[in-house]
């Protein structure tokens, strides 16, 4: 059969050329579809193989309202955070025979909404979506009409983060490990404390305050000195930290909103000479992968965060598209490590002076 290069052969080619109609190829080469006699099926097969024919996946997906793929919606690829999720629901679709595409949405509602649309229109199985919302309801309407018509066609969707949509969620316990942790410390002996916060429109951020300032409520004596905000990123931490660093407080420890926020702040400590823990003690939340590498270890709360993706991934292949949403909550550990010794084996507080350089 002479064909162009340029002219990729189709069902119909392969039809024509095993001399079947062209609904007795479909059913032969689609799985799942109604059962052809075997040899029939076997000269199809052989055919499709001779002319090199793929079969197209959306071509696929429109016609029995299914595909293998998976969208994921991730914040941050960059971010530890959102790779070890990513990794989870990776590992968890290969063993259920299914394709992840990726979409990174550089932390913005509005790319992710325009994302979402563009999963929706490649009729995906069901689009996974990581990472906070926002307290925004102009963005959240918006994103929830994406959700709505792509349920509306049998397409599925799983967040993981905060349950704001009415889709199965992986609630990520962020108030109650913030507040376990400002406990932790506490029982350390430190009193007077500074945080290094997120982007105050998140509302992961919002959660992890103000868990942390429960927990503190609980610790007599203990006080919030000052609150920074800024990117969930290593240079947010770093920048945040220059700002409150500035206003030259005496503080015994530091809690920096994510883990990746904390690695930049402690670094904003070294260039200005504060050692940690000795001057300042340090923790975060998170636990990730990164931190292995990180001197003095951090004291964290720890997040399974590729159980995570493994979770939302399971839920994507065992709801049933009219069921009500279902939640898996997932609760933090904390992780005393050496970036928080006891108050009193250390030489003091941040020393006066220090913000200021």
């Amino acid at each position: 059969m002479n064909r162009s290069q340029s002219h990729p052969v189709t069902l119909a080619d392969v039809a024509a050329a095993a001399g079947v109609s062209l609904a007795t190829a479909s059913r032969a080469l689609h799985p799942g579809a109604r059962r052809v006699g075997e040899d029939l099926k076997v000269k199809v097969l052989d055919t499709a193989r001779r002319l090199n024919y793929s079969t197209n996946v959306q071509a696929q997906a429109v016609a029995s309202g299914t595909s293998k793929e998976i969208g994921l919606l991730v914040h941050d690829i960059a971010d530890p955070y959102f790779s070890a999720i990513a990794a989870g629901v990776m590992r968890a679709a290969d063993a259920h025979d299914l394709l992840v595409t990726l979409g990174n949405t550089a932390r913005s509602p509005e790319r992710e909404i325009d994302h979402f649309a563009a999963l929706r229109s490649r009729r995906c199985r069901a689009v996974i979506l990581a990472g906070s919302r926002v307290a925004d309801t102009k963005l959240n309407d918006a994103l929830r009409a994406e959700v709505d018509a792509f349920r509306a066609t049998g397409g599925r969707v799983v967040s993981i983060g905060q349950h704001r949509l009415p889709v199965d969620t992986v609630i990520l316990e962020n108030r109650a490990g913030a507040r376990q942790l400002a406990q932790a410390l506490g029982e350390l002996g430190h009193r007077r404390f500074g945080v290094v916060g997120g982007p105050p429109e998140l509302l992961t951020a919002r959660h992890r305050l103000q868990g942390f300032r429960e927990g503190l409520a609980r610790i007599p004596g203990a006080s919030l000195e000052a609150v920074v905000h800024g990117d969930f990123t290593r240079d947010g931490g770093h920048a945040s930290m220059g700002q409150l660093l500035a206003r030259d407080l005496a503080l015994d420890c530091v809690f920096a909103a994510t883990d990746i926020m904390a690695v930049g702040a402690m670094a904003k400590c070294r260039d200005l000479g504060i050692a940690v823990p000795g001057d300042l003690a340090f923790a975060g939340f998170d636990d990730i992968s990164t931190l292995r590498d990180v001197t003095p270890a951090l004291t964290t709360v720890r997040l399974p965060l590729e159980h995570i993706g493994e979770t939302a991934l399971d839920l994507v292949v065992t709801t049933e598209p009219d069921a009500a949403p279902r939640l898996r909550r997932v609760k933090g550990e904390v992780v005393v490590r050496a970036s928080t010794p006891p108050r009193d084996q250390r030489r003091g507080g941040h020393r006066p002076g220090l913000g200021a350089r």
